[in-house]
């Protein structure tokens, strides 16, 4: 497999560059060319912000909630469907986590130093990053704007006072729009916070990283960037785990080409990510009767081609292809005495094969109509090639999978052919009304597939043998504006056949004390409404913000596990001269809908509300002060999607719970 993996690199990548001189000299012959703006090009500006994560933005995202499992890595759920459900790319490129346990999503790997601009996209409106199953977390790095100067970047140094955090992160960048070279860094702690009752919540950290990127420009157009990264987190604490996090190292590698060619542009990107994770339950908390330790890594290459052409003004078009690869290895060790003993081998040695095409197109066919349509194929190969090997208990991670399932082979190969249908039709008074279709193929993960801990308190198996999820989706929206005022309503509807049910087996089932965790095909529903409304009069400005989610188990008919309650969320804001005040109110109806036998939902969850004030002001030319007050009444809550509390000196709490009040601080110097 590893000999195809390679092979088949060398061939995109010679497809590529063999079409390279004819590109270059068909787009010299056209001098009236349109550059379309694709992934890694963006130029937004990107707000620096106080806390260490900046996916924390989506908070406000009526569409994404977030979970808590301490104070790194919160892992966004986007309209009840999280984990692998949720796609996360990072400029382009896709990072796959390194933790069993998902104690790094790869929304932790977003820069602090170089915060991005992140999107939400909740339907197959593109397939250039693959199918939507629950959603697509789309994070973009603006490059520098140096407006005639030849040097720009900033400074921040800032802090806050509960968990005691304390952060600096900078960037500076030499060059022209043309041609320029930036480094970046940063580096941020904490404590453990505490909660609205004084309770200490296992939360600490400490996160450094280093990143550096260019990027040059011909004059005909032709453009090459290159980045590098590396970011190491450190003495990760987790109150929703039963081990910590003493070590995560990430390393990141992209390069782009791109040019103009006809009417539009084609680009090849390739990137690299590896990923090296150790947890444990002795090095950040008192140690038990054994010690246990995994370590695990996460290898990922990818390369992706895309075509784009707009033809005419009424016509967009795009064709493309990507190959990625991914290898997995994670040991469960018991490391009590001097000799450490394999428990089990959680993920043996798995290696997965994604290479697939697609195109899609739009055209406007009348004034006020616009359709488009795309279709893509994916071939998925996996494979558990240590299936075979023994770990604890004379077992094998196939002799589990047997067990388990009756499964007999672990070999995987998936067919996915997904796409959309979509439409638009301008209404008067400045509105528009979207309808999208889309059926979106999921190849169950790795964890889902071959996931194999086994102890003599409990088991967690994948299944080899699980079918690919079929997403069937229609959404409905309506986004207009009027004078001061904007809207947008949505109505969706995901209609999953194969839908992968993670569930608990009780220890009468499956012989182990704690229970046993399984992985079954099931056909679900989920649907939801969402609302948007927002006001403006240039110095005065507020929105709205309410979404609902409700997830179906059709086979059993009871409620699926880790569906957030109706949330709402209320801003009012003040800007003049430069200065800006915002307060938000987030306000969550009690969750009753649960699924107990998933072993994810702790329980019901109570309704909450919470009240933030932030603030920006500059104070002189070049330096401005940011500051925020979170949780300005001290209340005691959580999210409902947040991990269950595991941390046996907060018995009491059902799920780890937010901060209480927290006052955050920056000073940020730019040029």
């Amino acid at each position: 497999m590893k000999e195809r993996k390679f092979i088949r690199f060398a061939q995109i990548a010679m497809i590529g560059f063999a079409g390279f001189p004819a590109l270059v000299s068909a787009q010299a012959a056209n001098e009236n060319l349109i550059i379309r703006v694709t992934e890694g090009q963006v130029s937004d500006n990107a707000s620096v912000v106080l806390a260490s994560e900046p996916v924390n933005r989506l908070a406000s995202d009526p569409s994404v909630s977030l979970s808590r499992m301490g104070g790194r890595g919160l892992e966004p759920i986007v309209r009840g469907q999280s984990q692998e459900r949720v796609d996360v790319l990072l400029d382009g490129i896709r990072v796959e986590g390194a933790c069993p346990n998902r104690m790094d999503p790869p929304t932790s790997r977003l820069s602090s130093a170089l915060a991005p601009a992140l999107e939400v996209r909740t339907n197959n409106r593109t397939l250039r990053w693959g199918p939507i199953a629950g959603g697509q977390v789309i994070a973009t790095t603006a490059d520098p704007q140096f407006n005639g100067n030849a040097t720009t970047g900033h400074v921040t140094i800032g802090g806050s006072d509960n968990g005691n955090g304390k952060l600096v992160n900078a960037a500076a960048a030499v060059g022209s729009d043309e041609a320029w070279l930036r480094l970046s860094g940063g580096y941020d702690e904490a404590g453990d916070y505490e909660d609205g009752d004084g309770n200490k919540v296992r939360s600490a950290y400490k996160n450094a990283e280093g990143r550096a990127d260019a990027a040059w420009t011909a004059e005909s157009g032709f453009f090459i960037k290159g980045m590098i990264s590396r970011q190491e987190e450190n003495d990760v604490k987790y109150a929703g785990a039963g081990m910590d996090a003493p070590k995560t190292d990430t390393d990141l590698y992209r390069m782009e080409f791109g040019a103009p060619v006809a009417d539009g542009e084609w680009s090849l990107l390739a990137w690299q990510a590896d990923v090296d994770h150790t947890m444990d339950n002795f090095s950040l908390r008192p140690a038990g009767m054994m010690k246990m330790q995994t370590d695990s890594t996460t290898e990922t290459r990818g390369l992706r081609f895309i075509l784009d052409q707009s033809p005419n003004s009424s016509t967009d078009w795009a064709v493309g292809a990507d190959l990625e690869t991914n290898d997995w290895d994670a040991t469960l060790l018991n490391v009590t005495s001097p000799m450490p003993m394999a428990v089990s081998l959680m993920w043996p040695g798995v290696e997965r094969e994604r290479a697939g095409i697609f195109a899609e197109g739009f055209r406007r066919i009348a004034r006020d109509i616009k359709v488009g349509a795309g279709i893509r194929y994916d071939r998925v190969e996996m494979d558990a090639t240590k299936a075979g090997n023994v770990g604890s208990m004379s077992m094998t991670p196939a002799m589990l999978y047997q067990n388990a399932y009756g499964a007999t082979d672990v070999k995987a190969e998936d067919n996915n052919v997904s796409g959309f249908v979509t439409s638009e039709w301008r209404l008067p008074q400045n509105q528009a009304l979207t309808l999208t279709a889309s059926r979106s193929l999921r190849s169950p993960s790795v964890t889902e597939r071959y996931l194999a801990r086994n102890t003599m308190g409990d088991s967690w198996i994948g299944n080899p043998g699980l079918d690919t999820e079929k997403h069937h989706k229609v959404e409905l929206t309506l986004s207009g504006s009027k004078n001061q005022w904007s809207w947008k309503p949505v109505v969706w509807v995901d209609q999953v056949d194969d839908f992968v049910l993670r569930y608990k087996e009780t220890p009468a089932q499956c012989g182990k004390p704690r229970g046993c965790t399984r992985y079954q095909n099931i056909d679900a529903r989920l649907l939801g409404v969402e609302a948007q409304i927002g006001w403006t009069d240039g110095t005065w400005n507020s929105s709205s913000a309410l979404s609902s989610v409700r997830g179906e188990n059709r086979d059993d008919n009871k409620a699926l596990a880790q569906i957030p309650p109706v949330q709402f969320v209320q801003t009012l804001g003040w800007q003049s001269m430069g200065h800006s005040v915002e307060a938000q109110w987030q306000l969550a109806r009690r969750q009753d809908r649960i699924d107990p036998q998933s072993g994810q939902d702790a329980g019901t969850s109570p309704g909450y509300g919470v009240f933030n004030l932030y603030g920006s002001h500059p104070l002189m030319e070049y330096l401005t002060f940011n500051w925020a007050l979170d949780n300005l009444f001290d209340n005691t809550w959580a999210p409902h999607v947040s991990r269950a509390n595991t941390d046996p000196f907060t018995p009491d709490a059902v799920r780890v719970n937010e901060p209480g009040r927290m006052l955050r601080a920056a000073l940020t110097a730019k040029w």
